[in-house]
């Protein structure tokens, strides 16, 4: 089932499934920020990622002796959540381990994941509480798809990212869907990344952040078409579209977790990135975006 939350700039539009964004529109103009979800080229709009972020490598790993099979980025993103509560401007969704999710993933929790407006700002927020009596292992994280707005006569190369503070970061390369941890490299995050089919082809690209506070913007010099993605206190950062096939949209991905390293034992407790959450604690982390229409109203 779908739930709106909406103010005077943006109405957003969310499912019970997944707790997954479906729609961000703007208020004054009805511009779609949102990827549609053409399952010909990816059919999602904004994923949320538990208890993995990225593969595992053979889709596997082991704890305390037992081996589990999980997919990539977890189950969150398709299991059905519970509305837990619901106002104008926000909405909380509540996520609990059950019989299905102790198969392939041993901990008790409760996942919470909270959208909340204030003009033209969504916060996505995140709250991990663990109801195991042993320490809980988990990674977590954002997916959004953010249209790209190419006019008659334009192009994606017409976009750009632009990240801030303006400092050169680690990016880690991606092989066979794991970390390729022997080149990782200084990337050139201190300049523009121009915007192209062809930045994907050897999948997403990650970058270290640290845990500092982060911004990531999607500009163009063509209009005034811009989106903010303030990773907060995320460690890493993921930029992707779908190759070889193509279209008009980009994701930007703040993330608690990542994918396996290429040289993983593949044991949960020596997974590379991962939270440690103590019993009866609680971790909390989030997101937040603006979107800024070119026909918005200055």
């Amino acid at each position: 089932m779908d739930y709106t939350i909406e103010n005077n700039m943006i109405k957003v539009v969310v499912s019970d499934h997944g707790a997954e964004i479906q729609s961000v529109k703007s208020a004054h103009t009805g511009e779609e920020f949102m990827w549609q979800a053409d399952p010909k080229i990816w059919g999602r709009h904004a994923p949320v990622l538990f208890p993995i972020v990225g593969r595992l490598k053979n889709d596997q790993y082991t704890y305390k002796g037992k081996t589990y099979h999980l997919g990539q980025h977890g189950f969150a993103r398709n299991s059905d959540f519970e509305v837990e509560n619901h106002t104008q401007e926000s909405i909380t969704f509540l996520l609990k381990d059950n019989e299905e999710t102790r198969k392939v993933y041993p901990f008790k929790f409760e996942f919470r994941v909270n959208y909340n407006l204030m003009n033209n700002l969504l916060e996505e927020n995140f709250s991990v509480v663990n109801k195991s009596d042993e320490t809980m292992i988990f990674g977590i994280g954002g997916h959004p798809g953010f249209n790209l707005p190419v006019k008659e006569g334009g192009k994606k190369e017409d976009f750009y990212f632009d990240m801030h503070p303006s400092v050169a970061r680690v990016k880690i390369p991606l092989k066979n869907a794991s970390l390729d941890w022997k080149n990782r490299s200084l990337a050139s995050t201190d300049s523009l990344i121009s915007l192209s089919d062809e930045l994907f082809k050897n999948d997403a690209l990650i970058y270290e952040l640290h845990g500092h506070d982060n911004k990531v913007s999607l500009r163009t010099d063509k209009s005034k078409f811009h989106i903010n993605v303030w990773t907060r206190n995320a460690p890493f950062v993921g930029i992707w579209s779908q190759y070889p096939k193509t279209a008009n949209y980009v994701c930007i991905e703040p993330w608690w977790g990542i994918a396996d390293r290429d040289d993983a034992d593949g044991e949960l407790e020596h997974k590379y990135g991962m939270n440690h959450l103590e019993p009866g604690k609680e971790f909390q982390a989030g997101f937040s975006i603006t979107y800024h229409s070119d026909a918005d109203p200055e």
